[in-house]
């Protein structure tokens, strides 16, 4: 009975430890969404609004732009580094 839930909690366990690596990014001046990929071993510090050509940097305190406006945080941040 027991083995079971400790199968059902290790699973859980792996699905909340994977890396997302697509994330909408919403622009603060137009609020247009873009689905993007984020780059696994860096930080997006600029970033090109295709809708209303503007570039735009992350809030302060947050590392990069995916941090900032995005549905996901980078995933630097999402493995804790």
């Amino acid at each position: 009975m027991l083995q079971p839930l400790v199968r059902n909690w290790k699973r859980q366990w792996r699905l909340r430890k994977k890396i997302v690596f697509f994330s909408k990014v919403s622009c603060p001046h137009c609020h247009a969404r873009s689905l993007d990929q984020m780059p696994s071993n860096a930080s997006v510090y600029f970033y090109h609004c295709l809708q209303c050509n503007t570039i735009f940097k992350p809030k302060s305190g947050d590392c990069c732009v995916y941090c900032s406006y995005g549905t996901m945080r980078c995933p630097p941040r999402q493995k804790g580094w």
